[in-house]
């Protein structure tokens, strides 16, 4: 697939399988690059009660972050359907919460070799950032 780096979507091929979705049978899995350069990934979790559901990108964010990164570089969410998807829009601002505007976005469908190309400052153009009085940045 041109234009995706080839690690992140080798990740994604990779883990699939891993993915635990017995109600929709949509598969995801999410590859992020981190600031060190390190690859991250994650996979769809679905739960009888769907509100506990947890998306493949903001599994591979939270591994990240788990992993003492602070910064997403690029991000790639792989699907089993004819066309690619982008991030739902929680991911998106957990996303924006490590990522910048500039950050890259590879969706990539599986199936059909179909790729999309984009900007987080595109998929979310105006992401809440908190700026409460008195608020600090005190896990950076």
């Amino acid at each position: 697939m041109e234009g995706v780096p080839e690690d992140l979507l080798d990740k994604a091929r990779e883990i699939i399988v891993n993915a635990y979705a017995p109600y929709s049978g949509f598969k995801v899995a999410s590859a992020v690059r981190a600031g060190s350069g390190k690859v991250y990934m994650g996979v769809n979790v679905e739960n009888s009660s769907y509100g506990l559901t947890i998306c493949a990108e903001r599994v591979a964010v939270f591994n990240a972050v788990a992993s003492g990164e602070r910064e997403i570089r690029e991000v790639l969410v792989a699907v089993e359907s004819d066309e690619p998807v982008p991030p739902c829009g929680a991911c998106l601002q957990v996303l924006s919460e490590f990522s910048t505007p500039e950050t890259t976005v590879y969706m990539v469908s599986l199936s059909t070799g179909k790729v999309v190309k984009a900007r987080l400052g595109e998929l979310l153009p105006r992401a809440f950032k908190f700026r409460g009085l008195g608020a600090r940045r005190s896990q950076e």
